[in-house]
């Protein structure tokens, strides 16, 4: 029901525009967010958009780099990412979740099935 694009390989200091569109039901009223999970280590929370777009969350490691934005027209949730470093290397997730934004993937109840982007320096 969730459906990420966008990853690919970029050299450092890069840009990359991720999507997450929702199919088969409306997240229109849900919080999106975006993990990221790197070779041998947990997923970790990377950034956060309530249902209206007004409000926004980023794990520190990004504030300043990337983007969180969404269009509930489209039902898409977008992660635009800058300044690409090395370490910004994983498989990035989109998910939605009913209630208010947030950092813990447990109140993520839909998961896209994740796509790669690789940062070479």
């Amino acid at each position: 029901q969730l459906q990420a694009s966008g990853g690919g390989l970029v050299q450092a200091g890069g840009s990359l525009r991720l999507s997450c569109v929702a199919s088969g039901r409306t997240f229109t009223s849900y919080a999106r967010g975006w993990f990221r999970q790197a070779p041998g280590k947990e997923r970790e929370f990377v950034a956060a958009i309530d249902w209206s777009g007004v409000s926004t969350y980023y794990t520190d490691s990004v504030k300043g780099r990337f983007t969180i934005s969404r269009d509930n027209a489209k039902n898409t949730v977008y992660l635009q990412m800058n300044s690409l470093k090395p370490e910004d290397t994983a498989v990035y997730y989109c998910a939605a979740g009913f209630g208010p934004y947030s950092s813990s993937d447990s109140d993520y109840g839909y998961w896209g099935q994740g796509t790669l982007v690789t940062v070479s320096s």
